[in-house]
Formats: C-alpha cells, sequence, structure tokens
C-alpha cells in the first residue's frame, strides 16, 4: 500500500471550493474558549462542504496564527460571521429558515445513531462551550438536541471531537 499524495488527492483550489455546492449546514459555536478548537471546527466544515460558521461570545476570530495553526488555511475558505450573543444568532438562522439543534446532553435529546436528516431541510448546529457546553438561553432557543451515545467514565467528548464525529453522520446521510 502506498500513500497518496496531496496532487494525487484531486482537491479542488479555494476558488472552485468557494463556488462548490455546500450541504446546507450552518455550525455555531457558543462561547469556544480554545483557539484550537475554533481551528479545527474551520477544517472540518471545510472537509464537509458545509455553508458557514458563526462564532459567538468569546469565540476567536480570524485573521488569527493560533485559529491558522490548526485550520490549516481552511479559516480562508470557509465563510464565517461572528455574533456577540449566540441567542440572537440562533434567532437569525430561524428567521432564514434553520431547524436549531443543540449538540448537547439535554432532556429529551436524540441520540446521533437515531437521527434522520429530514430531506430539503437546511440546519444550524450549536456546540458550546468546553466547560459548560451550550448556554441554557441558547439551549431554550433551540428546536432540538443531538446528543452523541458514550460508554466510558467520562461525561462528554471534547467539542471539536464532537464535532467531527456529528458533522460525520450528517455528511454519511446526505451521501447515503
Amino acid at each position: 500500500m502506498r500513500k497518496i499524495t496531496n496532487p494525487e488527492l484531486g482537491r479542488l483550489t479555494p476558488e472552485e471550493f468557494a463556488q462548490a455546492h455546500k450541504y446546507p449546514l450552518v455550525v455555531v459555536l457558543d462561547n469556544i474558549r480554545s483557539v484550537n478548537n475554533v481551528g479545527s471546527f474551520f477544517r472540518t466544515a471545510d472537509a464537509f462542504a458545509l455553508e458557514r460558521i458563526v462564532l459567538c461570545g468569546i469565540c476567536a476570530t480570524p485573521p488569527s496564527k493560533e485559529i491558522h495553526k490548526t485550520a490549516l488555511g481552511a479559516e480562508m475558505t470557509v465563510p464565517w460571521s461572528y455574533e456577540k450573543e449566540t441567542t440572537r444568532a440562533i434567532d437569525q438562522l430561524r428567521e432564514e429558515g434553520y431547524r436549531i439543534l443543540a449538540v448537547e446532553q439535554v432532556e429529551g435529546a436524540t441520540p446521533l445513531n437515531q437521527f434522520h436528516l429530514v430531506p430539503d431541510a437546511r440546519y444550524a448546529l450549536v456546540f458550546g462551550n468546553e466547560v459548560e457546553g451550550v448556554s441554557q438561553e441558547a439551549v431554550d432557543r433551540c428546536d432540538g438536541a443531538l446528543e452523541i451515545p458514550q460508554q466510558g467514565t467520562k461525561h462528554s467528548l471534547n467539542v471539536a471531537v464532537s464535532g467531527g464525529v456529528v458533522l460525520w453522520e450528517l455528511f454519511r446521510q446526505w451521501n447515503a
């Protein structure tokens, strides 16, 4: 077995990516404190061709050397915006027709392995702070919640890891 070189992967140029089909999904980051986690979300959003990211509260924003270290340039290919209040971002996305889901352990959350995309629906997923999770005020404005089933002793995953898991599952369903 031979590793495939980057040129052989045939990836899109940034200009081609800007014009390419995007999946109807917006990621909302609710007060993510780690610049590395923010950068990871940019890289994951690029990998899965998501519409955009909304950075809220204390999230770092591009341009940032620290975000670039993890995003590896995806912060320049994935559209993003900043909103001071996560609740305001959620309200704006709802007005735009998105179904808003928190990725959080809450009463009535749908286990990720039981979630099924609704055809033609547009989604916004809210991911929360590394310690506090998605704020209760943001949860209160969501249409529902997704939870990643877990069996270990820890009650949560790193937020960027959670992003990768959840976004992969939606990407997989769109392409099934």
